[in-house]
């Protein structure tokens, strides 16, 4: 058992190694009136005699748990009376938010709570608040985000100052984020520090309090005894890693003129991506962003009526689609063997039937595709996507609605409307603009003429 002694000098420690708090700053104290928090808040009160700052309590009622919530603000309020320290209380209704918003209980609060406290640290003209996470919270949420599939910087967790989510002026400060539940609840103990149990931390409905009581559990006992030690040194030693790797993507991006994109290591790809996505106020999902990064030029629908792309250089690029129905108009194209070309709706063609020896690969490259010359015919059309239209993509053994398959591969709903189809002069669909080619016009070995099509959008 460590001594009460011992945990304030190790506080202490932190906050000065970790440049957390300065003397003689003024500090909002975010306090609940669960273990953690009432640690916090009396550590920092013993500490800010030494270092002169000026404490400030905050706690934000969630109206989540009836009396139980009102217990917790009159606790928060009768120990911040105690130690005669200034407090301020912001209520707010976190379940009709979740509900009028479509989000989780524990997002809505998480919200809340941080808009609450960044508002009351800008009345007050307070610059820091200090929350009271752990290290038991450090490694449960490392498991959490690895279960879902996180990244470097979402495995990382929580660090030890950054600034707030709803107001960048404000900073967040961890002072107890080297600590462990156990540790605190021991220092609780010893200095007689009353606090109070949320009832729904036992309850098995949350993914975290499973994560907490049957996995860490589990894996300590069957694998790991020093499973959080080990979970918050990899926490940090990803941390490090994405700081670094943020700044090499932060610095490339400033480059008007850097290496190419298409030259940069996958994983700075990748980050270079993902910098630009959370300017813009988008979530980076894996999948989103290996889209952008393999397909240049593929529109991404993100927002409702909102579009992404990314260039060749690597930026990306938005509109706002406007409201479109189906497009009219088509045109009619004559296949020869000589090369030609044309324009529909904002795209240019040329196609040819180059003469190829039976053992040459025809290549491709991007925008370029190969088809059966004879299988397409020497009449083609071209048109835009129209109701009920199918389509036979290559692998596929079956026609399907053309609809669906602008669905599973994410095109805009807005952007669908201007996509090209080609069709034999029957009003067979060849081609797509955007997908794979069809699969009963593909190159055989039978075939004896090639086609090759050539496409490219104007913006």
């Amino acid at each position: 058992m460590r001594g009460v002694s011992e945990v304030i000098a190790q506080i202490d420690t932190a906050i000065r190694r970790r440049k957390l708090l300065r003397a003689g700053e003024r500090v909002l104290v975010a306090v609940s009136g669960g273990l953690d928090s009432m640690v916090l808040l009396h550590a920092l009160h013993q500490l800010s005699r030494r270092h002169g700052w000026a404490l400030t309590v905050a706690h934000v009622n969630h109206r989540l748990r009836g009396r139980s919530s009102a217990a917790d603000e009159r606790l928060v309020r009768a120990t911040a009376r105690h130690l005669r320290l200034p407090c301020v209380v912001g209520r707010a209704d976190v379940a009709s938010r979740a509900r009028r918003e479509g989000l989780s209980l524990e997002v809505a609060a998480r919200q809340v709570r941080h808009e609450l406290l960044a508002r009351a640290a800008r009345a007050r003209r307070i610059g820091t608040v200090a929350l009271a996470h752990q290290a038991d919270d450090q490694a449960e949420l490392f498991l959490l985000r690895l279960l879902r599939g996180a990244g470097s910087d979402g495995l990382a967790g929580m660090k030890w100052c950054h600034p707030s989510p709803a107001d960048r002026r404000v900073r967040l400060v961890r002072p107890l984020l080297h600590l462990t539940r156990e540790a605190l609840r021991e220092f609780a103990c010893e200095r007689g520090i009353v606090y109070r149990e949320d009832a729904s931390n036992a309850s098995m409905a949350h993914a975290r309090n499973r994560v907490r009581h049957e996995l860490v559990p589990w894996l300590t006992r069957h694998y790991q005894p020093a499973l959080g030690r080990v979970l918050r040194r990899q926490a940090e030693l990803l941390g490090d890693e994405a700081e670094y790797l943020n700044g090499c993507a932060e610095a490339w991006l400033r480059q008007p003129r850097g290496a190419p994109f298409d030259r940069l290591p996958v994983a700075l790809q990748r980050r270079v991506l993902q910098r630009q996505l959370i300017r813009l106020g988008v979530e980076p999902e894996f999948d989103l962003v290996e889209t952008l990064r393999e397909r240049p030029g593929t529109t991404l629908q993100v927002q409702p009526r909102r579009h992404l792309w990314r260039d060749p250089g690597g930026r990306l690029q938005t509109r706002v689609a406007r409201a479109a129905g189906f497009q009219p108009g088509a045109l009619a194209l004559e296949v020869r063997a000589r090369p030609a070309r044309a324009e529909f709706s904002g795209v240019r063609f040329d196609w040819a039937t180059p003469r190829l020896a039976g053992s040459d690969r025809p290549s491709s490259r991007a925008g370029t595709e190969w088809f059966d010359a004879d299988r397409v015919g020497d009449r083609i059309w071209l048109r835009h996507w129209r109701p009920g239209d199918r389509f036979q993509p290559i692998g596929m053994p079956s026609a399907v609605k053309l609809q669906d398959l602008f669905t599973n591969a994410r095109v805009p709903r807005d952007d669908r409307r201007r996509r090209i189809v080609a069709t034999t002069a029957d009003g067979a669909i060849w081609w797509v603009e955007g997908l794979r080619i069809a699969e009963g016009f593909k190159l055989r070995p039978d075939t004896r003429r090639r086609l090759r099509w050539r496409w490219r959008r104007r913006r």
